[in-house]
């Protein structure tokens, strides 16, 4: 598993990443699919959950493929520099990532103008130290 520690969105409480969300469901199914407690993984103190076991297998295999980008902070909020909790119901696979959003308008907007993904790579190293904090 790639190291995510604090650099990744999850619930405090339950340690829940992506609020319960199949991470590989979003390249399979275009779609926010709550994953199953049947189906969980934990790393690190994270507990991904999946819709089934073959998801739950694909991530273990290559859980770098299916890490949203950003530690699945709005991908809009890291290009301005600043932590953002995103919505997993607020999603875009560009290219082979997955990013989250906050808001519909923030979606809209980093997939409209592409200087923000740019932005976004360049202000993250800054922006996981903070998180680290």
């Amino acid at each position: 598993m790639p190291s995510l520690g604090e650099s990744m969105q999850r619930d405090n409480r339950s340690g829940l990443a992506l609020s319960g969300f199949d991470p590989v469901a979003y390249f399979l199914n275009d779609a926010a699919v709550p994953g199953l407690p049947d189906y969980e993984l934990t790393s690190e103190g994270m507990v991904w959950r999946f819709a089934s076991a073959a998801n739950r297998d694909a991530f273990r295999e290559a859980p770098e493929v299916y890490t949203p980008r950003f530690g699945g902070f709005d991908a809009s909020g890291i290009a301005e520099g600043r932590v953002v909790d995103a919505d997993p119901r607020r999603f875009a696979v560009i290219g082979s990532r997955l990013y989250f959003f906050r808001s519909d308008e923030n979606r809209r907007r980093f997939l409209a103008e592409a200087p923000l993904r740019a932005k976004a790579q360049e202000r993250w190293p800054a922006v996981t130290v903070s998180i680290a904090r």
